[in-house]
């Protein structure tokens, strides 16, 4: 009975490998960006991200001291590297984001001031593989990642001298709104 049930679980299994890889094959799965996501891969994704951030991000507090200089560095960082895709701070997604699959949250709007500082300077510094986030481990210094992460975990709460920085950051001033 029980060499039965093992065999008839993986008869299941290799089934559906072989019906997953006929319509990977045959060309039924979606590769387009403008293509709504089916729930396994958002299920997927959303899960092995969660999951390699909570084991890899730093879990030391943000090494950068909350000052307007640093806040400010940290948004003209922002402005050159990130608002293309994640908008400036009138809220309004560059035509770049608009045809970003996945969709890049639009920071402005959808701040991620309650994730940890570690979270924000893991996908900073790493990327996320399939989304259009690319890693800057290469083009930025960690001490510039963390001055990023600084600005957007206070991006809502910043002092007036940042905030009037932050404020010339505008969708017109993107380099694809000429």
């Amino acid at each position: 009975m029980i060499k039965g049930m093992i065999l008839g679980a993986l008869s299941l299994i290799v089934g559906g490998v072989i019906v997953a890889a006929l319509v990977i094959k045959l060309g039924y799965a979606p590769a387009n960006a403008d293509a709504k996501p089916s729930w396994l891969e958002k299920t997927i994704a959303k899960t092995a991200l969660r999951a390699v951030i909570n084991r890899q991000a730093p879990k030391t507090p943000n090494p950068e001291t909350l000052n307007d200089k640093n806040l400010i560095e940290g948004i003209e960082i922002y402005a050159q590297n990130c608002a293309v895709c994640h908008g400036a701070s009138d809220g309004q997604p560059s035509h770049i984001a608009l045809g970003l699959y996945q969709r890049p949250p639009q920071l402005a709007k959808d701040g991620v001031e309650d994730d940890p500082p570690g979270h924000t300077f893991w996908k900073v510094f790493h990327g996320i593989r399939m989304t259009g986030m690319p890693s800057f481990a290469h083009t930025l210094t960690s001490e510039q990642i963390w001055k990023v992460s600084l600005f957007l975990q206070n991006m809502k709460s910043l002092t007036p001298q940042a905030q009037k920085a932050w404020a010339r950051v505008r969708s017109e001033t993107l380099p694809d709104e000429d």
